[in-house]
């Protein structure tokens, strides 16, 4: 193959400007040996290729492989010169069929114009090689690679015909319309149905837009194009200033895909892009007078409103085009369209280009009549303008007093100078959540708000809080997208009208907007006045009243203050001050006090004594602690122990010699930093105070040293050695911070010889270190405290931070070195972005602190344009903080993003930004002075953590800064105990009822409301013990109360007796799922999930779902929910089968009356379950083997067995560390689909038991398969930990009878202590499996293989006993009828 490369090389023309060569080699993952850009020569390319070496691995991801050269291979950042329309050709070489899927990859490929020639041997599977190829006739065959030399010839034939076609083909030219004189600039976005229902037309509309495209003058200030795709929820595919050429635009539209889903939600899409997609982050130029046109198309009735959203487009001058099929409602599209005659219509998408010109003449026509009454708006500065955001209590408390509040905004308002270049009014409601009544660039004109204002309702709800309120206006209300003109220089005010005190803290929130620079204005009442005082940006901003009805009193003066008050607009940045003083250390001597010293023990002292004389010792200078250990360690006095020299000197000459043996320097140098090293030791490390151990040794240690010089070294600590000839200087270099820190000496007599240089060598290390940066090595935190932290580095690799990036790759070098990396510690990634990020790293790319640092040297910086920070925000947040990619965030572990960004965001921060606060990601900013603070701040998890320098090459004097604010903050969200154990004296549970409260079930109401009564009655409800929500939904979900709300049995049963039947269709089940999860199932609204409490949900449906359920019932199980679906006659129960955790778990009444039928089944399986998984918390690690009859006679039944495999492994704690899996399948021979180290997260292994395909063959050939698990599989190189003492269970599948003798093998692997679980299925022998399992009864026999399904708990409980020896050999019952009552026992 190697030669192969070479000899087409050859044959071309390599330049940079010329042909471009890369070569990537893959096995079970891609690696790259060279880029399009790496080298411009061709004898470089061929002296790099025959040195190419064979990679070795398995299995064969070609799926992965070509997605990988997709997305990181054929880039422009890579060398590619796709978009200047040279041709891509991808010839690849290969040698089997692929373990993955390849046909999402491969038609990547082809849509990004990708000509893939492919090369295989007889081992490929020639289907996969030909839908592979860019065309059939581009796959090649050879019988082995050594014929290679027989295909050169054609491959480079078809290669250059395939180009030749490729360069000669032109696009067909579609006539420009528009007239550039008559309308030079327009913002035109493409709103797209994605829904189900238009899955068939949407290549048609993707198309149409690329059609359209063509005929538009695309330029940053010409024509600008953005595309959003809908269905449920709408997904900007991009916005008006992503791209700024035609080149850029057409590419992505080919490469659009469908998004999918339902219901169809038009009037949401319609609100979304008014909301995010025309306005000035996002690229409008509707303030400049640019028209702005929307082009809907949409193949189907809208399921929600349309009217609002498309009546605030139209406020908006956004002139609305719709295109239908005889699928839609042409009412509909009428009403949203900005005339009825700009709603056009064809029979299907694939007649678009029959109404292509209608379309275009009515843009043509609209904006030559539009553009010449656009004028450029210009700012009067000479007018006062204020942006006015009034934030209403609308809680349950204001019902009577809010008609006097609504009066008192009418005054105001009354009283202000209205207008787009005027003031602006924005008005939120709040009670325990908010709601936008309208935003700051809602409305234009006095008269419409004043209407809206005389219409508004109260909102009711409780419990009050303000708090969150505050927060929400500062980061969705004062912000450039709703209205907010701050970065401006316009006040930004805020009027807080409260009637109690807040249920959650304010002061953070108050603080935040302080600090944006708004002018916080509030009134209170009786209950709230002192609280509205704090609140208010001066007191003398705060009025009391009795009632809110005495509102007129306080009006005249409150405007008096709102007018006169004088606003100072720029936020005061915090300065960053560098401690500059005098050098301080934390010295401790380690000495060898074991048998071998005696004789030089004296000489040891002598030389602590003088060293020590040499320190300034003092509280606050340095300080000295002296360990002396043999066998084990012995603290003679610690760093807090003396304050002053001459108590250090008395008590070193008072020393005395240990003795003893064994050595043991591993435990000692373990024990000093666990114990010593401490702030409660007196060690000042999270001080940045240097850390040095000067350890005396006179032998070779007994125990093992590299793990814990490892620890001491990741915390920081500069460790000297000195040795003697008796020493092991090898190992004493290992211990050393660096080898040259270690000394030696003939004998310690001649110690006073090397003593000025450990000084000098000690001095030097220090100063090394501190004039680095301010801090030493600063460990972020106390390891006892927060062992494990996944962080992750996003910076700015676009064209403004070419000069400032080596200093960004330094400071993550810095901040990397303060970390205690390991896959079971810190973990860190790396992501570049500009117009668009690139993952360097991944979080469980790496798992050591060299291979991170490595890595971060050799960055490069990306470059590009634009700087879009927010979609590489949502990048992080969609494609880094996941499990896959290595977070831990559902484990608890903090989850933390440090940003650097040298400029102001092309696109919106905010959404992604709340996105990832949402999510639990602690966010901290460092710009530059050419950032954006404000953003900066919107952007991070708290304004104070923000951070400025002028230049990235002050990142050195913040350092400290951000490492205090991040121990801060981690300190404060990791719980105390870093291991979540579940309190097994007291049974623990999250349960949130999800009601059908739909038109449907209006009569049954009543019953399930006594239901869930009952249900509550019978649960320990408190604070630390049982907590429940209820839900109720129909189209869209309303929350009763969420887990936190109460917390007695009492409060629960009063409000679920009042609960009111709510009314509505169609029953949008789906949606309530997953708003549950997203909404519910969190820890804000009480779920104790990352502690370990099971996640309940009971689900009562008297419908079929109008909805998808998957998804959202997948989403659910992802997260470890345990759902019980009760449903009526009329529910689906193939539907709640599929929602259930199980569809044992989904149970049925004829009518809800029925319910209370069903009680103690349902009660009965919620505390089975409880305690089932009390249990799994409990179990530890396992080594678990899978061998699964493949043989002829299994074929039918193979789908059973591997669906429940993956039921199984999805109930098992898979991890490195944890439990361990393989697949074994055999019949007359085995085969291994992957061994217990080949996979060490749970998605893989499913993903790989999902492909699982029949192996076929006999005769059956049992006894030989269990010889081969214990010869091949139960071995520590195939990932066994069976020397560690890790469990080792074989869990065999078989459906017939073996045509070899068992006795024997199974005989072998009992004497290994390997416990054998049996499931005999149809014609297996029971007597057979009685002689192969552990424990006679430790068999589960199945009649057919669709009984599987139902024994997956009884086989988790089986493996549960044998994973406890104590349990081994005690009676198991495997009837599943049996089973309860073994849980119950």
């Amino acid at each position: 193959m190697r030669d192969f490369v070479q000899r087409v090389v050859e044959k071309l023309t390599v330049g940079e400007n010329r042909d471009r060569v890369s070569v990537v080699q893959y096995s079970r993952e891609p690696e790259v040996h060279f880029y399009l850009n790496t080298y411009t020569r061709k004898e470089e390319v061929v002296d790099t290729v025959r040195g190419l070496k064979h990679k070795g691995g398995r299995p064969l991801n070609t799926g992965a492989a070509l997605q990988y050269v997709r997305d990181y291979v054929f880039t422009a950042s890579s060398g590619s010169r796709r978009l200047e329309s040279v041709p891509q050709i991808l010839i690849l070489l290969n040698g089997g069929r692929s373990f993955d899927n390849v046909d999402k990859p491969a038609s990547a490929l082809k849509e990004l114009g990708v000509l893939v020639f492919v090369i295989g041997t007889r081992s490929s599977d020639s289907r996969e090689l030909q839908k592979i190829s860019y065309d059939p006739s581009y796959a090649l065959s050879v019988s082995e690679f050594t014929d290679l030399p027989n295909i050169q010839q054609q491959l480079l034939s078809a290669m250059n015909t395939a180009v030749i076609q490729d360069t000669t083909m032109t696009p067909t030219l579609i006539p420009t319309i528009l007239v550039e004189s008559q309308a030079p600039r327009r913002d035109v976005v493409f709103l797209l149905d994605g829904s189900d229902g238009t899955r068939s037309g949407f290549p048609a509309m993707r198309d149409f837009v690329q059609r359209v495209v063509e005929t538009l003058s695309v330029d940053e200030n010409k024509d600008r194009v953005a595309v959003v795709q809908y269905s449920r929820d709408p997904a900007a595919q991009f916005y008006l200033n992503t791209y700024t050429t035609k080149g850029e635009i057409l590419n992505t539209v080919r490469g659009l895909r469908h998004k999918g889903g339902r219901p169809l939600n038009t009037g949401a899409a319609l609100q979304y892009v008014r909301d995010n997609v025309f306005t000035a982050s996002s690229g409008s130029r509707r303030l400049e007078g640019v028209p702005q046109l929307l082009i809907l198309l949409s193949g189907g009735r809208s399921v929600d409103n349309v009217d609002t959203p498309a009546s605030a487009l139209k406020e908006l001058g956004v002139l609305v085009f719709g295109i239908g099929t005889r699928s839609s409602d042409s009412r509909e599209l009428q009403r949203i369209s900005h005339d009825p005659s700009y709603a056009l219509s064809v029979s299907d998408f694939t007649d678009l280009p029959s109404i292509q010109q209608q379309l275009l003449s009515s843009v043509e026509a609209v904006v030559i009549d539009v553009t010449p009454e656009s004028p450029t708006v210009l700012v009067d500065h000479d007018t006062a303008r204020k942006d006015v955001v009034f934030l209403l209590d609308g809680s349950d408390g204001t019902r009577n007093g809010f008609p006097a509040m609504r009066d008192f905004v009418q005054r105001v308002v009354e009283k202000l100078n209205v207008g787009g270049d005027k003031d602006r009014v924005s008005v939120v409601q709040y009670g325990r959540d908010q709601e936008v009544n309208f935003y700051l660039n809602t409305y234009t004109t006095k008269g419409d708000i004043l209407d809206i204002v005389r219409g508004l309702r109260h909102r009711g709800g409780r419990p009050l809080n303000t708090g969150a309120a505050l927060q929400y206006v500062r980061d969705n209300v004062f912000t450039a997208s709703s209205g907010s003109r701050s970065q401006e220089g316009v006040p930004q005010m805020l009027i807080l009208l409260s009637g109690g005190r807040s249920n959650d803290n304010v002061d953070i929130p108050v603080s935040a907007l302080k600090e944006s620079g708004v002018l916080i204005f509030g009134i209170g009442n009786r209950n709230s006045s002192k609280e509205v005082q704090r609140i208010a940006s001066d007191p003398s901003y705060s009025q009391s009243v009795s009632e809110f009805s005495d509102l007129p009193s306080v009006q005249d003066k409150f405007f008096s203050s709102l007018i006169t008050v004088h606003v100072g607009a720029t936020p005061i940045s915090p300065t960053v001050i560098v401690d500059l003083s005098i050098a301080r250390k934390d010295v401790v001597f380690l000495l060898d006090g074991s048998d071998g010293t005696r004789n030089g023990f004296p000489e040891m002292r002598d030389f602590v004594q003088r060293v020590v004389e040499k320190l300034t010792v003092g509280e606050n200078r340095d300080r000295v602690s002296v360990v002396q250990y043999s066998r084990e360690p012995e603290v003679h006095f610690y760093l807090n122990t003396y304050t002053r020299k001459e108590e250090v000197v008395d008590t070193v000459r008072g020393l005395k010699h240990k003795g003893g043996r064994p050595l043991n320097t591993g435990a000692a140098l373990q024990y000093v930093r666990d114990y010593v090293f401490t702030a409660s030791s007196g060690s000042r490390r999270l001080e940045s105070v240097p850390q040095i151990l000067i350890l005396l040794n006179g032998g070779r240690s007994f125990d093992n040293v590299d793990k814990p010089a490892s620890a001491l070294k990741e915390l920081g600590v500069l460790v000297f050695v000195i040795g003697t000839r008796s020493s092991d200087s090898r190992e004493l270099q290992k211990i050393s911070y660096d080898p040259s820190y270690a000394l030696s000496v003939s004998e310690f007599t001649d110690l006073p010889n090397i003593q000025q240089q450990l000084l000098s060598a000690m001095n030097t290390a220090v100063i090394q270190d501190t004039t680095m940066t301010p801090t030493l090595i600063p460990t972020i935190l106390v390891e006892s405290q927060a062992p494990r932290r996944d962080v992750v580095f996003l910076l700015d690799g676009s064209d403004g931070t070419r000069s400032g990036f080596p200093a960004m790759r330094d400071f993550v070098q810095r901040v990397v070195e303060t970390l205690s990396v390991d896959e079971n510690k810190d973990r860190v990634a790396v992501v570049q972005y500009s117009r668009d990020p690139a993952a360097q790293f991944y979080l469980n790319t790496y798992t050591t602190k060299g291979e991170i640092l490595n890595t971060v040297r050799g960055l490069r910086h990306k470059g590009g344009r634009p700087l879009n920070t927010g979609a590489a925000l949502q990048y992080v947040r969609d494609n880094v903080f996941t499990a896959s990619s290595g977070s831990r965030r559902l484990e608890g572990v903090p989850q933390l993003l440090i940003l650097l960004s040298g400029g102001r965001s092309v696109d919106n921060v905010d959404t992604p930004a709340s996105a990832l606060k949402e999510l639990g990601v602690l966010v901290f900013g460092i710009g530059t002075r050419s950032s954006d603070s404000r953003e900066l701040q919107r952007i991070s998890h708290d304004p104070s953590y923000a951070l400025s320098v002028s230049d990235f090459t002050d990142l050195p004097s913040i350092q400290q800064q951000l490492l205090s604010s991040v121990e801060a903050v981690v300190i404060d969200v990791t719980p105390e105990s870093p291991t979540v154990l579940v309190d097994h004296d007291t049974t623990r549970k999250d349960v949130v009822f999800l009601l059908d409260g739909s038109d449907g079930t209006r009569n049954g109401f009543p019953a399930m409301r006594d239901f869930v009564q009952r249900v509550v009655e019978k649960l320990n409800v408190g604070g630390d013990k049982d907590r429940v929500s209820v839900v109720q939904y129909g189209r869209d979900q309303e929350v009763n109360f969420y887990l936190n709300t109460y917390t007695t049995k009492g409060d629960i049963l009063d409000i679920v007796r009042g609960l009111r039947h709510r009314g509505g269709r169609p029953l949008n089940t789906g949606a309530a799922l997953q708003y549950v999860r997203d909404n519910v199932f969190t820890a804000s609204s009480g779920s104790r999930s990352q502690e370990g409490v099971p996640q309940m949900l009971i689900l009562l449906s008297g419908g079929r779902s109008n909805d998808n359920v998957d998804t959202p019932a997948s989403a659910l199980k992802k997260i470890g929910v345990m759902i019980f679906s009760v449903g009526s006659r009329a529910s689906d129960i193939n539907e709640l089968q599929r929602i259930s955790f199980d569809p044992s778990y989904a149970l049925s009444v004829s009518e809800f009356s029925d319910l209370p039928n069903i009680q103690e089944q349902l009660l009965t399986r919620v505390e089975t379950f409880n305690i089932s998984l009390m249990g799994e918390t409990m179990m530890g690690h396992r080594d678990v083997v899978f061998l699964l009859d493949g043989s002829d006679g299994t074929r039918n039944g193979f789908p059973a067995m591997r669906d429940f495999l993956l039921k199984v492994v999805e109930n098992l704690n898979v991890g490195g560390n944890k439990d361990r899996i393989s697949v074994v399948q055999y019949s007359r021979n085995q085969e291994v689909h992957f061994y217990l180290n080949t996979y060490t997260k749970k998605e893989n292994i499913l993903e790989s038991i999902r492909h699982l395909r029949h192996k076929g063959g006999r005769p059956l050939n049992t006894g030989a398969a269990l010889q081969f698990v214990k010869d091949h599989i139960f071995k520590d190189t195939s990932g066994s930990r069976r020397y560690e003492g890790v469990p080792q269970i074989l869990i065999l599948l078989s459906g017939g009878q073996s045509n070899d003798a068992v006795s024997q093998a199974a005989f072998d692997l009992k004497g290994q202590g390997i416990q054998s679980v049996g499931i005999a299925i149809r014609q297996a022998d029971t007597r057979e499996m009685q002689s192969i399992t552990s424990d006679p009864q430790l068999i589960l026999v199945a009649r057919d293989f669709s009984d599987l399904s139902a024994m997956h708990l009884e086989l988790l409980s089986s493996i549960a006993q044998v994973s406890s020896p104590g349990l081994i050999g005690k009676t198991f019952f495997c009837s599943l009828s049996l089973f309860n009552q073994l849980i119950a026992l």
